[in-house]
């Protein structure tokens, strides 16, 4: 199973009333929007690491 950012959510299409699950997987994210929640002071421990580990994974930042 793919790592999740964030819990997924239902969305709801108003014009024709169905229903589809978004899901917000770490994979599909951009560099940029990573590095910009990593940096942000309001994430949590727990989803820094996974930023982190998926940092790392993509080959692109190197931790210290």
């Amino acid at each position: 199973m793919p790592i999740k950012l964030s819990p997924s959510h239902k969305q709801i299409d108003r014009a024709t009333k169905k229903v589809t699950v978004v899901h917000e997987y770490i994979k599909c994210k951009s560099k940029s929007d990573l590095i910009e929640k990593y940096n942000d002071t309001s994430t949590k421990p727990k989803v820094r690491q996974k930023i982190k580990n998926e940092l790392v994974r993509r080959g692109g930042v190197v931790f210290k």
